[in-house]
């Protein structure tokens, strides 16, 4: 980065437990054992206050996790791929990813990563414990967000969600893609048990995080935890879309 140009400052806001933003010019590089040429920033973790774990990895040429990620018995993870193209495997199948591939892993199901191009490959990689249900198991699995067609979000024409994994009861979390035109907002302020970690991947927008209104951009990272408020007006000439995670279909512990 070398010498700054300004006066310090950042437009991150960190709020344990509760909600972050992140701007992309704050991340730092994490080192991460078994990802090899890779530059990897932590997003979100339990020490944030989230029940899993958010990363950012920029696979370089021949970049790749030859180890595997994840694999143990409660673990399960989920790649999206934000730019390049990469090679996402398991053990017992291999799939070819692009902008917009993902992959989902199921717990003890160890996942493979590889820069297959020459330019850079920039992942949004998960991992969280699996919450196990009774005669139910996930599975493997693996498509492209571009071509899924979106549907009306909650009534409203000018809003528009995907989802990027099935809504069986095996699976105890989900992908969305959520799109407000320019405009656009949600239907009322959430207050909800379940928490979100969200990749900001076009537009700009005003986000309500725990009723204080945070001006959002690409390229951000937002944590919203249990309970937090939480809302979105987009702004500006060009859809406000993001891709998020939301555990579901599992009853509140005591």
């Amino acid at each position: 980065m070398g010498y700054p140009k300004d006066l310090l400052s950042s437009r991150s806001i960190i709020e344990h437990g509760k909600y972050a933003l992140i701007a992309p010019e704050g991340l730092v590089n994490n080192v991460i054992p078994g990802f090899e040429n890779c530059t990897i920033s932590i997003l979100a973790s339990p020490k944030l206050g989230a029940s899993f774990v958010d990363y950012m990895v920029t696979m370089h040429k021949g970049g790749r996790n030859a180890a595997g990620f994840g694999g143990q018995e409660n673990i399960e993870t989920f790649v999206y791929v934000l730019e390049g193209k990469i090679k996402a495997s398991t053990d017992q199948q291999e799939f070819t990813l692009e902008e917009s591939g993902y992959l989902y892993c199921p717990p003890g199901t160890k996942m493979y990563l590889e820069n297959v191009a020459d330019e850079d490959a920039r992942l949004f990689l998960y991992k969280q414990k699996y919450r196990p249900l009774e005669g139910k198991k996930p599975w493997v699995y693996s498509s492209h967000a571009n071509h899924i067609e979106y549907r009306i979000y909650d009534n409203m024409h000018n809003v528009h969600i995907k989802d990027l994994l099935p809504t069986d009861l095996d699976f105890d979390m989900n992908f969305h893609i959520l799109s407000f035109d320019p405009a656009a907002c949600h239907p009322f302020i959430e207050t909800h048990v379940q928490e979100h970690g969200a990749y900001l991947l076009s537009g700009e927008g005003m986000y309500n995080l725990d009723n204080k209104w945070v001006p959002v951009k690409k390229g951000d990272y937002i944590f919203m935890g249990p309970y937090v408020h939480q809302a979105a007006y987009a702004v500006g000439r060009e859809s406000l879309t993001y891709v998020y995670s939301k555990d579901c279909n599992r009853d509140a512990e005591l």
